[in-house]
């Protein structure tokens, strides 16, 4: 189940390496069918209502909002938030295993000969591999996997340790990966309104009278 929240990567989230330069492999053949661009369901215009004031209230473009589900993981509240200038990213946890599982959205694109050169986390200088799976990429290095899936003027992106998330659950979330609706903005980003300020209590403010502080003092003091 998604839960919105902040951004504030307060889980010990996994390092989310990864690579650079390497060999790729296009053509060669990946899981069953192949994966699709997206697999957006209804959704709500980018550009317009809940979903674009929450996300740039939070410094994200709207057009880079997606959102992902698997088996048994659940959306950690702590890990949405911006990615690079105006980007996406979350994190879902295995409640079982605590594997990380991890959705970034990011503009940019990738062909046959930008792939082995992008990292396929945040870390630079690790091999890349690249191997086409339908419409996507499967790409590994540094001991994570991920799949790259190119739309228009932006890359899909979902990733996790190899040793923590077989193939087959990372290929499954990123063909769930699509455009939130309105019942999932509501869950996945924080409300863009502030949140109400309580008024803090004052013990010196007597219940009665005009309400001046109690400056009484006891015998002896």
């Amino acid at each position: 189940m998604i839960r919105h929240a902040r951004v504030l990567p307060v889980l010990a989230l996994a390092p989310l390496l990864l690579t650079a330069c390497g060999d790729e492999k296009a053509g060669a053949p990946g899981p069953s069918a192949s994966v699709p661009a997206s697999a957006a369901g209804p959704a709500a215009a980018p550009g317009t209502g809940e979903l674009a004031s929450r996300a740039q209230a939070m410094g994200v473009a709207p057009e880079l909002v997606y959102v992902t589900e698997a088996p048994g993981f659940t959306l950690a509240q702590q890990s949405v938030g911006v990615l690079g200038d105006d980007g996406f990213s979350a994190t879902w946890v295995d409640g079982e295993t605590n594997a990380l599982l991890r959705l970034a959205v990011d503009r940019g694109t990738v062909t046959a000969d930008t792939c082995p050169e992008q990292p396929v986390g945040d870390m630079s200088g690790e091999h890349t591999t690249c191997e086409r799976d339908g419409s996507a990429w499967y790409r590994t290095g540094a001991g994570r996997h991920e799949y790259a899936l190119p739309e228009e003027g932006h890359v899909v992106r979902v990733s996790a340790e190899t040793d923590a998330v077989s193939r087959d659950v990372l290929r499954a979330a990123a063909l769930a990966a699509h455009r939130p609706d309105a019942a999932e903005t509501d869950r996945l980003l924080p409300s863009a309104e502030p949140a109400p300020s309580t008024p803090v209590e004052r013990g010196d403010l007597p219940p009665f009278g005009d309400g001046a502080p109690d400056n009484h003092v006891d015998v002896g003091g």
